[in-house]
């Protein structure tokens, strides 16, 4: 095969033109692929931003549709605004003064009354040998400020019968102390749950239903909060002995064997006792109950919501404010409107309540009989 000679100027033209097709191709591709990964890049981008804008909107969205679609209801906490006022020298006024709808107050207190019993009740003697058996005795109580959570729902009807006024007084005592105890630590697991809520902005609706039902249960009809810290307060052990004790003679009156009532509360309609001596023209009976508990929370909500105790309730409160113990003797000053007897009823109390050393109980505590009763020890 004849070679085909090639000037320099043809193969200077040729590479050149070569090197130039070359160039060209990579350049296009080069600007194909920029393109590919700029709009990449680009598109990236936009949905970066889309997904962070989601995210911070969200909340705002969510919050936006509560407040459209679910109308939020507050427990407001006022503590800041009371606490200027005192410190301004204001008052910061009352608890309410409506009269209560007892229906409701006492609705569940007269479900126990719906429960039928076949509850034996037991002799005085078998009722301390069961003490004794236990070991529970006040001696021990005083000491060690422990209570063991024996039950005797019915007072003995032979109580009287025991000849020892200390005997009597003690199996007394050791019968409706754990009851009041019982009922003053439901009352603190209360108070606890209230502030609980009073802490929060906003409440749950188990929250909002469970306040609905104290503000029933302790009669507070505009739903104010104070009100109901007010009166959702316990009645120290001291003072409940002395006044069940007052009433019913240390567990021996009618009234207390046949109706469970010990504390003298009237009623004029429903079902109660007559009193025997009673005048013609009063129409009241007293309230019975089907166990000794029913009347230890009747007496304990009737103290903590009838108008006539406002002035009690107040002092109590004070005292909280003030960090202090809650004092029997002081507080048995406010209960002159209990009976008709005035000022000398309070005066037999505090009477009681130094002469028996009552005081010596308002410190114990009742020994657990669950998890949730621990935690209030």
């Amino acid at each position: 095969m004849k070679k085909k000679n090639f000037t320099i100027f043809e193969i200077k033209k040729f590479l050149k033109k070569k090197d130039f097709l070359l160039l060209e191709k990579n350049i296009l591709k080069f600007k194909k692929e920029s393109y590919n990964s700029t709009r990449s890049l680009y598109y990236t981008f936009i949905i970066s931003l889309v997904v962070i804008g989601l995210f911070f909107s969200i909340p705002t969205i969510v919050i936006f549709k509560n407040q459209i679609f679910y109308k939020s209801e507050e427990v407001k906490n006022n503590s800041k605004i009371n606490l200027e006022k005192v410190l301004n020298g204001e008052s910061i006024g009352d608890e309410q003064e409506e009269e209560i709808d007892s229906a409701l107050v006492f609705e569940d207190i007269f479900e126990y009354e719906n429960i039928p019993t076949d509850t034996v009740r037991l002799n005085a003697s078998t009722v301390k040998q069961l003490f004794k058996d236990t070991k529970y005795n006040l001696k021990e109580v005083r000491k060690n400020k422990l209570v063991k959570p024996i039950k005797i729902l019915l007072l003995p009807d032979d109580i009287k019968k025991i000849e020892s006024s200390e005997e009597k007084k003690e199996l007394f005592i050791q019968i409706v102390l754990p009851f009041i105890l019982e009922e003053n630590n439901e009352i603190i697991s209360s108070r606890k749950k209230l502030f609980s809520i009073l802490n929060k902005s906003n409440n749950t609706e188990a929250e909002k239903k469970w306040l609905n039902m104290k503000f029933k249960q302790y009669g507070v009809k505009k739903n104010d909060v104070f009100t109901l810290k007010t009166r959702m307060d316990i009645i120290p052990a001291s003072l409940a002995i002395a006044q069940a004790a007052k009433e019913t003679g240390w567990g021996t009156s009618r009234f207390a064997v046949e109706g469970n009532a010990l504390f003298g509360q009237w009623t004029y309609s429903g079902d109660g006792l007559k009193p025997l001596a009673a005048d013609s023209n009063k129409t009241h009976k007293v309230m019975k109950f089907s166990i000794i508990k029913a009347s230890i929370k009747a007496y304990q909500r009737n103290l903590n919501t009838h108008s006539s105790y406002i002035k009690f309730r107040k002092a109590r409160a004070i005292m909280r404010d003030n960090d202090e113990n809650l004092n029997s003797i002081a507080l048995a000053n406010y209960l002159d409107e209990y009976a008709e007897t005035g000022k000398e009823y309070t005066k037999i109390l505090i009477k009681i309540i130094k002469q028996n050393e009552l005081t010596d109980f308002d410190d114990v505590k009742l020994l657990p009989t669950s998890i949730k009763l621990k935690s209030l020890i």
